[in-house]
């Protein structure tokens, strides 16, 4: 598994908006994850496995690209063997996500870059927080998650409202205890009691 760092991300960007538009392509994509956060510059960490797509951004709201158009994927595998990168560089898994919806406001809080034929919309630090939130206490106070969240910096109302959402995609007791675990361990108090 190869690590990207933040110019090889921002290089790769750029090689896969030039060749986009060298075969006649334009796609608008939506980013989340590590990636997103380390181009953002939100964290300190120097490197991501790959970079997480959500969906297709719209006009009106973030759209999966299911199935993913073969002549983006064909020109992300040969970008990827042109710098050495894997072949998921770009990972499609994310947009699961949106069978639930995303945090209310989503999409005003986006940032856009262009790279030529490839616009990338990327996700605000309070939805990065959201996600991140639902995976730590999904995998546990060992994931990089967790790391992630806590050099995010959210305060307690943020960490509340990102619970509640992330309880709309999984409502299960299992989850629910473990998200009260976590936000115990980022310095939530009473968390059991104020979810609701």
């Amino acid at each position: 598994m190869t690590s990207i760092g933040r110019t090889q991300l921002e290089t790769a960007l750029r090689a896969l908006g030039e060749l986009l538009v060298a075969r006649g392509r334009h796609y608008e994509v939506v980013l989340i994850g590590g990636g997103n956060l380390i181009l953002r510059e939100l964290v300190t960490r120097p490197t991501t496995k790959d970079l997480d797509l959500l969906g297709s951004w719209t006009t009106t709201g973030v759209e999966p690209m299911r199935p993913v158009p073969e002549q983006f994927q064909a020109a992300v595998l040969d970008v990827a063997r042109t710098y050495g990168l894997a072949n998921d560089w770009i990972n499609f898994g994310p947009e699961a996500l949106l069978d639930l919806g995303l945090p209310a406001g989503f999409l005003g809080r986006l940032e856009r870059r262009d790279y030529g034929g490839l616009v990338t919309w990327l996700a605000g630090r309070f939805d990065m927080i959201c996600f991140k939130l639902y995976a730590a206490a999904d995998q546990g106070l060992r994931s990089r998650h967790l790391q992630d969240l806590e050099e995010l910096g959210p305060d307690q109302d943020e960490l509340l409202a990102a619970a509640r959402w992330s309880r709309t995609h999984d409502p299960s007791p299992g989850y629910r205890s473990a998200l009260v675990e976590t936000l115990r361990y980022l310095g939530v108090e009473d968390a059991d009691g104020r979810l609701d």
